[in-house]
Formats: C-alpha cells, structure tokens, sequence
C-alpha cells in the first residue's frame, strides 16, 4: 500500500499534488511518503510486539537523515554497511545500540568506528574479519559485541544478482565451518560472540526461503548452547518482496512473513533483528519526471524525459520495471511509447511500450515503487546533478535534499597549479 493517488486534477502525494511539487523544486526528483513509510514499519513491529524483537531498518535502501530520524522516532535500528552509513544513522538520531553493522569488507577505520559508538553487533562473515576484528578491538582495549553470519546454502528463488545465501556466493561463513567459527570468536580477544545472523537474498516473493534458513539456523543455534556457548541473538536478515507492477503475482503479506518467523524461532528464547529496507521503503516512494519531447524511431514512438538512468538505475541494472503513472488524467486512445532519458547510452530506457495519453513537452510522468535502491544508487554521470529528495507529511512537503549546483558538484576538484 502507497498513499499516492490519481484524482481529477492530476496525481497527489498524501494531500499534496505532484505537479505542485514539481513546479517548486525541479525535475526529475524523488518523493517520498512519510504516512507510508510509518504504516510499513508499524505494520511489521506490531507482528512482533509480543517478542524482544528490533527492526533495524536497512539504511543502503534509502538512506536520507530526514527518512532514518523518522523511523528512528518509531523505535527502528539500522543495518549499516559502511562508515558512512554509520555516521548517517547516528546523526540521525538512532542509537548506537540500535545499530548492526554488516557487510563482508569492513575496513579498520570502519570498524574503529563502529567500537567508539558502541554500536549492538557486528555481523561478521569470514574467518579473516574476526581476526581483523579482534586486533582492532584488543588495541583500543574494547570489545566488540559478535553476529556470525552463516550462509544456510538456501536458494531464494530471487534473481540471481540479489541473491546472497547459496553456497556460492560472496556473504557469510560455510555452514559447515558455523562451529568451529563460533568457538574461534569465543577464544579471540576482544570479542564477544552473541549470536549468528542469515541473509539470503532480496525481492523474494515466497516465505518458503526463510523457512527454510531460520530452521537451518535454528538448529545452529540448539547445538552451539549445548556446547556451551551464549546465543542470545539472531539477526534474520531482510528481503521479503515488493510488488512493483500491479498486474504482478503479489509476494506475500508481511504478516505471513511476520508468522513464519515467529513459529520458526518461538523456542529459541533469542532477541530477534530483522533488517527490512525495501519492504519498509519501496513502496513510499516515486521517481518523477518530464517529457521533454518526442520522437517516431521507424515506428517506434518515444517519450524523451528530463530523468536519466543516472537518477534511477534500476531497469538498467537489473532490468527492473516500474509502474509508470501519468499526472494528466487519461482521455482519448493511449500511444504505446518507449520512455527514455538524455544520458548517452542505449541502457538509458526506463520502460517500453507504456501507453500514454499525454506526451507533450512538459507532460509529467511518475514511476511508482522508487522508494529503496533509487536515489541511493544515483550518481553525477554526465555532470547531471543529484536530484533532489522531498518529503511529504499530509498537506505540507519539505525538501530534504536540494538539487546541488555546478559549482558544488566542482568543488572537491582542483586543476593543479604546474599543470
């Protein structure tokens, strides 16, 4: 569910039109849903009310401060991935206990960094991070709190560039080597080894596959107690499914999602992490844009827009689709169009063959489920700035990154002086 909609005079975020939006910032631009972004978080901490449970929101999904502080205010953590994540989350206002640091390559700076804060858990995935873990830790005299990441070998059925828990890919430990890994951390000096975490994947549209891995890592956790060793956390990852076209199979509702993780782990006696960014985030958001004009290719009509893949690179990168809604209301016969953008590149195409009914100059077009992994993964190609980011609470929005210009693109370039 979104709180965006198309009523007689054009399409609205909340209580705000688009086009009001647009003629006050710019575009292309992102906008963002704060109703929406409560109601997902809310909707997934009431299923687990009744547990120790934290939802650590994945800052990689959508990592504006103004985003994080909100949900921050709700009671979420964050899974971070970086230094800068991290610095994101604290200035945000979300708590270093709150916070859970994962990802494979964390550099010393990182992790000083993480040890000073004070953060809830590393989650560390391979033998070489608990030793380079371990020294950091031993030589600003800390401890770090310890997550073993193991990879359950569980196909998620998911594309396979957003897969991460076969045995073959890249995150976490060898089920196989769990155990001795464990026990490693627990003879390392400054660690403390607390629990074990599992990701397998992204965008996955069956419960089945954390099923399958919790009972996997349920059963790891049995047997490291039994050996003696404290297991009071686990970390269940992220991952559950969107829909992004209407017309799509919808993936299952988070309170299926929410059950299924109850029952696997309501004798474990663990506080449960769950790390969400796309279910919480997608939805909530729309990428924007202009038709600047319009072309006949041999037939093949397009819609030209002043957005570029650079802004929103996800049907480049994975070839992913989003719904594509317009804000004139529709009359007459649609034209099926190719929507691209001005980035010199074939791989600039948003979609192909949308029906549109008003494609002249000016005309703004708003694609749907742009929430998560959007305006993250934008980038300054081409010297086309970032777009901006609004926020949209009921009838009032804010901008809570502005268009930078030129010139502050510039700025941490020099020419030398003997060039």
């Amino acid at each position: 569910m979104d709180h965006f909609s198309s009523r007689h005079d054009g399409l609205y975020a909340e209580d705000v039109p688009l086009r009001r939006i647009a003629d006050a910032v710019g575009t292309p631009l992102y906008i963002y849903s704060a109703a929406t972004l409560r109601r997902h978080y809310d909707i997934l901490a009431d299923e687990f009310k009744n547990r120790d449970a934290l939802i650590a929101f994945a800052v990689k999904a959508l990592s504006n401060i103004a985003v994080l502080a909100l949900l921050g205010r709700r009671g979420a953590g964050a899974d971070i991935v970086s230094g800068g994540e991290l610095y994101r989350a604290l200035k945000a206002g979300i708590p270093a206990e709150r916070v859970v640091f994962s990802g494979v390559a964390k550099s010393r700076g990182e992790m000083e960094a993480a040890l000073n804060a004070g953060i809830l858990q590393f989650n560390v995935e391979s033998e070489a991070e608990l030793a380079h873990l371990s020294a950091v830790a031993s030589a600003l005299g800390k401890t770090a709190p310890v997550a073993l990441r193991v990879n359950p070998d569980v196909d998620a059925g998911t594309d396979t560039r957003i897969s991460t828990g076969r045995k073959d890919d890249k995150f976490g430990v060898p089920f196989a080597d769990a155990g001795r890994l464990y026990r490693l951390a627990a003879a390392l000096p400054g660690l403390r080894p607390q629990g074990l975490t599992v990701h397998i994947g992204s965008q996955i549209t069956s419960v089945a596959p954390f099923e399958r891995a919790a009972a996997r890592v349920g059963g790891l956790v049995t047997s490291l107690r039994a050996e003696g060793h404290e297991v009071t956390h686990l970390d269940l990852g992220g991952g559950l499914g969107i829909p992004y076209e209407r017309a799509a199979a919808a993936p299952p509702l988070p309170v299926d999602y929410a059950a299924t993780l109850n029952r696997a782990t309501a004798d474990l006696n663990v506080r449960l992490i769950l790390e969400p960014g796309r279910l919480i985030a997608g939805n909530a958001g729309l990428f924007v844009t202009r038709i600047v004009l319009t072309k006949n290719q041999e037939g093949t009509h397009y819609a030209l827009v002043d957005g570029a893949m650079n802004d929103l690179i996800r049907p480049a990168l994975y070839g992913a689709r989003h719904e594509v809604m317009e804000d004139t209301p529709p009359t007459g016969v649609p034209v099926h169009h190719h929507i691209a953008g001005p980035v010199c590149e074939s791989t600039d195409l948003f979609a192909k063959d949308v029906p549109l009914h008003e494609v002249s100059a000016g005309a703004l077009l708003a694609f749907r489920t742009a929430g998560a992994y959007g305006a993250v993964q934008a980038s300054q190609y081409n010297t086309r700035p970032l777009v901006p980011e609004v926020l949209v609470d009921g009838d009032r929005f804010t901008v809570i990154r502005r268009r930078p210009t030129y010139e502050e693109m510039l700025s941490l370039e020099v020419i030398p002086d003997d060039f």
